[in-house]
């Protein structure tokens, strides 16, 4: 297993579609291969929960993977408190997690490109790696892409 992130979403503006093409697209776009096996999870209630997609550098190996879950909007690990501790982030925000990225941990890499790619679709949308207390922007993203790659770069804050 490994340290999980997030991408943070303003509430009002979430949607599973959304979030589901643009993850196709990221992947598309940093030359990441996708696989889904259209497993879909559902509530008590019969309300769309979560489903999963693999997103992975090379299919033939174990490595460079992360598993990638697709949310529902009545899925309940949705919460983000925005409580004015996140660098970058502003406090009048009030924002989803969504798109849980498990194994973050050497697939850093892979991670870049493609949460480059994503927030590349979404630039008012943030990626924050849980347990940190800033977040990534797009601005953030473009500037980190200009330099020489950094295998800790999702470990830095990117604010200094």
């Amino acid at each position: 297993m490994g340290t999980s992130s997030f991408f943070l979403v303003e509430r009002d503006k979430y949607s599973p579609d959304n979030l589901l093409s643009s993850i196709m697209l990221a992947a598309f776009h940093s030359d990441a291969m996708l696989y889904y096996r259209n497993e879909k999870y559902f509530t008590e209630e019969k309300q769309f929960k979560y489903t999963t997609i693999s997103i992975m550098q090379n299919p033939d190996m174990d490595d460079n993977k992360f598993l990638i879950y697709i949310d529902g909007v009545k899925n309940d690990g949705l919460e983000f408190y925005n409580n004015g501790q996140f660098s970058g982030l502003e406090t009048s925000l009030s924002l989803y997690q969504v798109g849980c990225i498990e194994d973050v941990y050497d697939n850093e890499k892979l991670l870049f490109s493609f949460v480059y790619e994503y927030l590349k679709l979404n630039p008012h949308q943030y990626y924050w790696l849980g347990g940190y207390n800033w977040v990534y922007s797009w601005e953030d993203m473009k500037k980190l892409k200009s330099l020489p790659f950094d295998p800790d770069w999702c470990y830095k804050n990117p604010q200094h």
